[in-house]
């Protein structure tokens, strides 16, 4: 397996580092950061090969083990993996969401015919400000009763909008925000700390088969399982090639960009995260991306 990543270190801060048979190499010489490493990646093919050539001779900094944990737990920790990166998401990409969503906006049949159309929806999540990474704190918003996690693949793209990599994704929601008027999307998806990134981008050459992956989510509360459900990629109605070039029209991201494809891990309605809650989201081959909840985004964790 190969992929790339941010990490964080005492002493020199934001690095960037490659991650090759579960040690991780430092290459901030390389590339300083994310939107570095995919201006690098445009027209590049086994991109994997070239970055072990890159690295040949040189000494890993950290077994993953390691650096895949708390940062108050390691000397060297996975930061979130965007720098300059903007976050995008696509809904109503599974039969359970369009369901899900239906349901809860009153039946309006606004993503019964999105499902069906022939342009997906796709909406704006997150800026890097706003998004965390490994086991840094998601939050629930403080005038929401009903939140959820929404676990998902995430699809990383350079300037060209050509797929480099896969990152594990959580699109935390205010399902009755949004079920209350579909207008009041944006405030449902986006504010501080509504968008946890894993902290590793694993490579297209790595990942053989991305539409036969399993997603698997799990929510504990106070230390008892509160949720499990599963998923395949294999139920996304939209092929990742389209869904793209959909977010590229019209449109164009210098530094790259992240793109969410929806879930099909709904809790039920009675079901809602609190702070204290934990989240676990593990996509098959991409590792496992953990974050407690915390209630209020603004809010000192």
């Amino acid at each position: 397996m190969t992929a790339v990543c941010q990490f964080h270190h005492p002493a020199r801060g934001i690095g960037f580092g490659v991650v090759r048979d579960g040690q991780l190499y430092d290459a901030s010489d390389l590339w300083p950061g994310m939107a570095a490493f995919l201006r690098w990646s445009v027209g590049r093919v086994n991109r994997a090969a070239q970055l072990a050539a890159l690295l040949a001779g040189r000494a890993p900094l950290a077994a993953l083990t390691d650096v895949d944990r708390p940062a108050a737990q390691a000397a060297v920790s996975l930061a979130r993996p965007i720098d300059l990166q903007e976050v995008w998401a696509a809904g109503v990409t599974y039969e359970r969401s369009r369901n899900a969503r239906e349901a809860e906006s009153a039946g309006s049949g606004v993503y019964d015919r999105v499902y069906a159309a022939e342009r997906p929806e796709i909406f704006f999540k997150a800026t890097p400000g706003r998004t965390v990474g490994p086991f840094e704190a998601v939050a629930i918003r403080s005038d929401s009763r009903w939140n959820v996690p929404e676990p998902e693949l995430g699809l990383v793209v350079n300037p060209a909008l050509e797929l480099v990599g896969f990152v594990i994704g959580n699109d935390m929601s205010s399902r009755d925000i949004e079920g209350e008027n579909p207008l009041y999307l944006p405030q449902a998806k986006v504010y501080q700390r509504c968008c946890a990134l894993g902290g590793l981008v694993t490579l297209t050459d790595a990942v053989p088969d991305p539409t036969d992956l399993t997603i698997t989510l799990s929510i504990a509360r106070d230390g008892a399982a509160a949720f499990t459900g599963t998923v395949s990629t294999g139920r996304i109605v939209r092929r990742f090639s389209d869904l793209i070039a959909y977010l590229g029209r019209e449109n164009a991201f210098p530094a790259g960009a992240v793109l969410l494809t929806g879930t099909g891990i709904v809790p039920p309605d009675a079901f809602s995260l609190a702070a204290g809650d934990v989240v676990t989201i593990a996509i098959d081959g991409l590792g496992t991306l953990q974050n407690p909840v915390m209630r209020g985004a603004l809010v000192t964790p």
